[in-house]
């Protein structure tokens, strides 16, 4: 039997790492059974680059937001900017945007402040918001539950490694959870114990390649090919077949990301 296709919710296919070879990356990434790619603009003055990949590119779709580690060296975005872009057939999510306390806790408030100009274009133009979180768990939980008072939106935590607490409250608020190759990672058990605690049609598989490449690949240049060794993990968290896990991570993409569905 032939392994089901597979989708790479987030990779960042216009980065440099991968200016000599992007024919053959997302060649290799096809013929590994990835069908779908979503590649994040991370600076929204590199957008029309990353909207080039995703036009070339009949595999890939792509999202655009101000990570929030740039959040302070950027200007603000604004919501009739995100909204404007989000007009493009394959631009399909809004972000990443989010939080990240751990080498950038000093712009935290304007990291908040981009967070919410994020998640009210995600609000109303309904395209996923892509959510990065590091070493800022209760903020995040905080923001993204009042948020939800101001009027429904949807959301992926992306490559989640965060604690079990934010977990419950992004399930809660009917979020999905993406399993990045940190999960693969031998010593990652807390957080694999996480996953398996989410309904599995809440779980997404990415690479955010070329960053974490899981095992056996950990060291080296990630890629979309390896969404597949992500997932092999992720279906023994969930007790499923690769077959049946990959069947069901890519229903829950078309769910999500309905401007993408296959």
């Amino acid at each position: 039997m032939t392994e089901a296709t597979i989708v790479d919710s987030h990779c960042h296919l216009d980065f440099p790492d991968f200016d000599e070879e992007r024919d053959e990356v997302i060649a290799r990434a096809i013929a590994a059974g990835v069908t779908r790619m979503v590649t994040i603009c991370t600076k929204l003055r590199l957008e029309p680059q990353v909207r080039a990949i995703a036009e070339r590119y009949d595999a890939v779709y792509y999202a655009a937001g101000t990570h929030p580690m740039s959040a302070a060296d950027e200007p603000l975005a604004t919501v009739d900017e995100l909204v404007a872009l989000a007009q493009h057939p394959k631009f399909v999510g809004i972000g990443e945007s989010g939080l990240d306390y751990h080498y950038t806790a000093d712009s935290a408030a304007i990291q908040q402040d981009s967070l919410r100009v994020h998640i009210a274009a995600a609000r109303e133009t309904k395209l996923p918001l892509i959510i990065h979180a590091r070493a800022a768990d209760d903020d995040m939980a905080q923001i993204l539950s009042d948020e939800m008072k101001n009027g429904s939106y949807a959301c992926v935590m992306h490559c989640f490694s965060s604690g079990a607490a934010l977990a419950k409250t992004a399930l809660d608020l009917g979020f999905y959870l993406s399993m990045s190759g940190i999960a693969a990672f031998p010593k990652s058990h807390e957080l694999r114990e996480i996953f398996a605690a989410a309904p599995v049609d809440r779980i997404l598989v990415e690479t955010d390649s070329p960053y974490l490449a899981p095992p056996p690949f950990r060291g080296k240049r990630n890629e979309p090919a390896y969404t597949a060794h992500t997932a092999k993990v992720g279906a023994e968290v969930f007790g499923l077949s690769y077959e049946e896990f990959a069947r069901q991570t890519t229903a829950n993409f078309d769910r999500l990301f309905w401007k993408a569905a296959g």
